[in-house]
C-alpha cells in the first residue's frame, strides 16, 4: 500500500519523457547548421521552448490527462531551466531574477505561438515569431523552420492523445 503513495502519477512521468524528447529534438545539430538557428544559449533556450510550446498546443483542451500531462511538461521544463542555471554557478540570489524573466519570456512566447497556430493556414504571423524569436530577428532559413512548425503541429495532431498522454512522441524530421 505504501508503494502507491511513492509512485511518481503517470502524467509525471509522461511529463519526463516528453521534456527528454522535445530537449532531445531542440539540440539536432540540423537546427543550427542547416537551419541557421543560432548555437547559442538563446538559440538552444528558442528550440527548447518551441518544442515544448507544441506539445503544450497539442495536449491543451484535451480533458483532465492531457492536462496534467501538459502540467507536468511544463514543471519539468521549469526544473530544466532552473536547473541550467545552477549549472551555470547562478547562486539562488541571482536565480529568482533570471527565472522570473525566463518565465515572462516563455509566456510570451506561448501567447505569440499560440496566436501565430491560430491564424493558419496564413503561416505569416507564425513565420514572424519564428523568425523574432528562434532566428533571434537575424539571419537564417524561416521559411524551413517554420515549414517545419507547421508540419509538427500537423504530426503531433495526427499522434493519438493516449501514447502523448504515456510520454510517446515522434518528431518530423527538419527536412
Amino acid at each position: 500500500m505504501l508503494k502507491r503513495f511513492f509512485q511518481p502519477r503517470p502524467a509525471r512521468i509522461a511529463g519526463e519523457a516528453l521534456y527528454a524528447a522535445a530537449a532531445a529534438q531542440a539540440r539536432l545539430p540540423g537546427f543550427y547548421v542547416d537551419a541557421g538557428a543560432p548555437d547559442t544559449r538563446e538559440g538552444r533556450f528558442e528550440l527548447y521552448t518551441l518544442h515544448v510550446i507544441l506539445l503544450m498546443d497539442r495536449l491543451r483542451g484535451q480533458g483532465a490527462p492531457a492536462d496534467e500531462t501538459s502540467q507536468a511538461l511544463s514543471e519539468r521544463y521549469v526544473r530544466g531551466l532552473d536547473d541550467a542555471f545552477r549549472e551555470l554557478g547562478i547562486g539562488d540570489v541571482g536565480l529568482a531574477k533570471r527565472m522570473k524573466a525566463l518565465g515572462q519570456a516563455f509566456f510570451g512566447r506561448l501567447k505569440a505561438y499560440s496566436e501565430a497556430f491560430a491564424a493558419l493556414p496564413d503561416a505569416a504571423p507564425l513565420r514572424d515569431v519564428v523568425a523574432r524569436t528562434v532566428l533571434e530577428g537575424g539571419a537564417g532559413d524561416v521559411d524551413a523552420l517554420t515549414a517545419y512548425v507547421v508540419r509538427s503541429r500537423e504530426a503531433l495532431n495526427k499522434q493519438p492523445l493516449e501514447r502523448l498522454c504515456d510520454g510517446v512522441v515522434i518528431w518530423e524530421p527538419l527536412a
